[in-house]
C-alpha cells in the first residue's frame, strides 16, 4: 500500500512538473533587438513558452537610442517576459542586457555572459533594425543621403552579421539550435523592388543570410530561417503613422483601407514560439517564413482570434483600390 502511494505521488509530481513547465523550458534564447515591436513580442512569447530570454537593445531606462522612443526599454521587455512566464507557469524569465550590436566587443561580452550563466544558447533571433529614421522615402538612390543610407545598412545588415559571428559558436555546441533572421517581406514578395534602394537592400539581405547560414549550420544539426511579420501594428505604426491605439486601430483604415489586414506583434511572437518548439523544425531550414504562413501550420491566431495572412493579401489584392476586403485573408 505504501509503495502504491509512493508511486502515485511520484506520478502526480511528474504531472505537476509537466504542467508547470512550458514546451521551451530549459531552452535559452537571445532576442537581439527586443526593445519594442516584433522583437519585444517574440521575447515575451518565448518566455511564455518557458525559455530563458536575454533581451537586448540600446534603449534602457537610463539611455535612449537614436530611435528616440523612451517608453519602450529592454528592462520593460525583460519584465514582460518574466510576467508571461509566471502567468503561464512555464518557468520562462527575461534578462535585460544593454547591447549595441554594431560593437563586436559588446556582443562578445553578451555571449560570454550567456555562456557563463547558462552554458548554452538554443535560439538566436536577429531582429535588430532601428533604421527607419535614416531611410529617405521616395528618393532615388543617388538623391538619398549617402551617410544615412549606409547607417541604415549598418543597422539592418552589419548588426545581424556581428551578432551571428559572435553567438553561433555557442549555439552550435548543441544540436537543435534555431537562428531566426527577421526581415520585412517574404522571399516571394521581395522579388519586387521595396523602394527606396537602401531599404530594399536592408530587407533583402536577411533572406540571403538565412539561406547561407542554413547551409553552414546543417552539419551541426541546427536550423536557420528568415521570418517576417505581416503589416505590423507596432508602437510606432500605431501612434506615429496612424495616430491610433490598439483599442481603436480600425480607425486607421480611414487613412488606408488595407490596414485592415494588419496584425499585432503578439502574432509573430506566437508563431515563433510554435516554430521553436517544433521537434521537426529542421524541415524549414533555409526557408522564408511569415507569421501568417506559420499560423496556418501550427493553428496559431492573433489576439483577436483571427489569423491574418498579410503577404498573401498584399500579393493578390490591388492595393490601389479605395476599399479593402480581407475576407479569406484573416
Amino acid at each position: 500500500m505504501s509503495d502504491n502511494r509512493t508511486a502515485a505521488a511520484a506520478t502526480s509530481d511528474t504531472a505537476t512538473e509537466q504542467q508547470d513547465h512550458g514546451p521551451l523550458h530549459g531552452k535559452v534564447a537571445l532576442v537581439a533587438g527586443a526593445t519594442r515591436g516584433a522583437g519585444r513580442a517574440m521575447a515575451v512569447e518565448l518566455g511564455r513558452a518557458g525559455a530563458t530570454v536575454y533581451a537586448t537593445g540600446r534603449t534602457t531606462r537610463e539611455h535612449i537610442s537614436e530611435v528616440g522612443r523612451s517608453d519602450e526599454t529592454i528592462e520593460g521587455t525583460a519584465e514582460l517576459v518574466t510576467a508571461a512566464g509566471a502567468d503561464a507557469g512555464s518557468g520562462g524569465r527575461g534578462v535585460a542586457v544593454p547591447t549595441d550590436h554594431l560593437d563586436p566587443a559588446q556582443v562578445r561580452a553578451l555571449v560570454d555572459r550567456i555562456d557563463r550563466e547558462q552554458g548554452r544558447l538554443d535560439i538566436l533571433v536577429n531582429d535588430i533594425w532601428g533604421g527607419d529614421g535614416f531611410v529617405q522615402w521616395g528618393r532615388k538612390m543617388w538623391e538619398h543621403d549617402l551617410d544615412k543610407g549606409l547607417r541604415a545598412l549598418r543597422l539592418g545588415v552589419e548588426s545581424h552579421i556581428v551578432t551571428s559571428s559572435c553567438a553561433l559558436p555557442l549555439l552550435i555546441r548543441n544540436p537543435g539550435g534555431l537562428v531566426v533572421e527577421v526581415t520585412d517581406g517574404t522571399e516571394e514578395y521581395n522579388r519586387r523592388y521595396r523602394e527606396p534602394f537602401y531599404y530594399d537592400l536592408a530587407k533583402a539581405a536577411p533572406l540571403r543570410m538565412a539561406r547561407g547560414l542554413a547551409e553552414e549550420l546543417k552539419e551541426y544539426g541546427c536550423t536557420a530561417v528568415a521570418l517576417t511579420p505581416g503589416w505590423l501594428r507596432s508602437e510606432a505604426m500605431l501612434d506615429t503613422h496612424f495616430k491610433v491605439t490598439e483599442e481603436n486601430w480600425l480607425d486607421g483604415c480611414e487613412q488606408n483601407p488595407h490596414f485592415a489586414i494588419s496584425e499585432t506583434p503578439t502574432y509573430i511572437g506566437r508563431t515563433l514560439a510554435a516554430l521553436a518548439a517544433d521537434p521537426d523544425l529542421a524541415r524549414f531550414n533555409g526557408a522564408s517564413l511569415s507569421s501568417g504562413g506559420l499560423a496556418q501550420v501550427y493553428g496559431v491566431t492573433d489576439v483577436d482570434g483571427s489569423a491574418p495572412d498579410a503577404w498573401r493579401y498584399l500579393t493578390e489584392v490591388d492595393q490601389t483600390a479605395p476599399e479593402a476586403d480581407v475576407t479569406g485573408y484573416r
